[in-house]
């Protein structure tokens, strides 16, 4: 059952309206292509709405009230915003959750090197890629270099328009019988990515080692002490980020969809922050939380994964503070809940259309992608979410006027994906994932249908607001 293409449906002032957010989102898309980046942006908008960052406003003795716009940040890259309701906190709350990770390649701890006349970064791909799309791409280095003095150093160099810009090679067509005939995992190995950065030796002096001479490499630390004022251990405690360099874009003669780094997931992160913040002036009668996590690209692991008790501790935090320091109240609050896994689905394709079943696959501005279950071939590592919850979201979005689609991640026994819903549902309460149809998904540039992205927001915000 597939609905018309979303831009037959819409009017002038709709198109307006759609051009406004997703100019938006582009912008965000440009200024937090990493989490760190995403979680300041957030804080910086959502600063601009009247929220406070929770534990500031505790431990001040504020008394919490329907209507009180809080924050939490776990260590710069997880974020959660809390709108609070009429109803007690126990009874539940409204919830979109998406990740801002993306895959990437990340500079090792001890990445500096010089090979045959070549400075390069040693790198570590992070998240599931095809290893060769990322060679003879235009990189941007970003991300932070924390000193032992307790500076912390911000790095973004290849943005700009004056910036140098940085590339992983590729061997040259040429030359390249052997590599065209090997399987495409093998035509470029992880070590091989390494991030070409020089090519430039210092000249002679007494800095230079006389009998290393290792040139090249000086050179590069030169520049980055004269910079940066760091120095080569600096990069045990960096984190630095190699993406893809420049703008997102409109993509195609009509303007109609996005191309950009980053939009797993943060074409559902960026909605989903919208439409919370478009929310500030209302009072509602339940909690309503965005929640945007690290990790999920490799496991949702980690300190500022989902698997983390961040989320969990926080609301017991809001518990504490608006009724009482009760574990009870606590798992009831996360029992109550309803959440939107807000994630991106697999949009079909029409040049690779035999790894999707075409009647229950995604499609681009066609709205909202439903997605009941993730996982791989028999929903191992599924949430499946259940019918009622399902009947009562199509209610909510057929009464808002929201254009929607149910889909799967491709073909049965093709392949499958997780999201952090599976995590969220072990608290008892309903979860699905919801999200924007997305071509080329972790590749470097992605496409994204900006009819989607005005769809998603109208969406979610139907979704708080019920």
């Amino acid at each position: 059952m597939k609905k018309d293409n979303l831009w037959l449906s819409y009017k002038q002032e709709d198109r307006q309206e759609l051009e406004r957010v997703c100019s938006l989102y582009k912008k965000c898309l440009d200024e937090g292509k990493t989490e760190r980046e995403c979680v300041s942006l957030v804080v910086e908008m959502a600063k601009e709405k009247g929220y406070k960052e929770l534990y500031a406003a505790v431990a001040g003795g504020e008394s919490l009230k329907p209507g009180d716009k809080l924050y939490v940040v776990q260590m710069n890259k997880s974020v959660a915003l809390f709108q609070l309701g009429e109803e007690p906190l126990s009874e539940g709350m409204n919830i979109l959750g998406a990740h801002i990770d993306s895959p990437r390649i990340d500079v090792k701890q001890n990445p500096l090197y010089e090979k045959d006349g070549f400075a390069y970064f040693d790198t570590h791909y992070y998240g599931g890629i095809k290893k060769y799309q990322w060679t003879a791409v235009p990189m941007a280095l970003h991300g932070v270099i924390a000193k032992k003095d307790g500076a912390v150093v911000q790095v973004s160099i290849g943005e700009n328009e004056d910036d140098p810009v940085f590339v992983i090679t590729d061997l040259l067509v040429h030359l390249a019988g052997e590599q065209m005939a090997k399987k495409a995992t093998e035509v470029v190995t992880g070590e091989n990515l390494d991030l070409l950065i020089g090519n430039c030796p210092l000249e002679e002096s007494e800095e230079l080692d006389k009998e290393e001479k290792e040139a090249f490499k000086a050179n590069v630390l030169k520049l980055l002490e004269e910079s940066y004022g760091i120095g080569e251990e600096d990069f045990l405690s960096a984190e630095l980020e190699i993406v893809p360099a420049g703008k997102a874009r409109d993509l195609g003669f009509d303007r109609s969809m996005i191309l950009a780094y980053g939009q797993d997931d943060r074409i559902c992160a960026f909605t989903s922050l919208f439409a919370m913040l478009d929310m500030a002036s209302e009072v509602t009668k339940r909690t309503l939380c965005c929640l945007l996590v690290d990790k999920e690209e490799i496991g949702s692991v980690g300190a500022t994964g989902m698997k983390s008790h961040f989320f969990e501790n926080t609301v017991a935090e809001l518990i504490a503070a608006t009724q009482t320091d009760s574990h009870r109240l606590l798992g009831r609050a996360l029992a109550n809940s309803k959440m939107l896994s807000s994630d991106v689905s697999a949009g079909f394709d029409p040049l690779y259309a035999s790894s999707f079943e075409k009647n229950n696959a995604a499609f681009l501005a066609h709205g909202l992608a439903f997605n009941k279950f993730t996982g791989s071939r028999g929903k191992s590592g599924s949430n499946d979410a259940n019918a009622e919850y399902i009947a009562e979201l199509r209610k909510i979005m057929d009464e808002a006027g929201v254009t929607y689609q149910f889909a799967e991640l491709g073909k049965v026994d093709v392949g499958g994906g997780g999201t952090i819903a599976y995590i969220m549902a072990e608290y008892g309460m309903n979860v699905i994932d919801s999200g924007v149809a997305v071509l080329s998904m972790h590749a470097p540039y992605e496409v994204g249908s900006k009819a989607d992205v005005y769809e998603a927001v109208r969406g979610y915000t139907a979704f708080l607001r019920a």
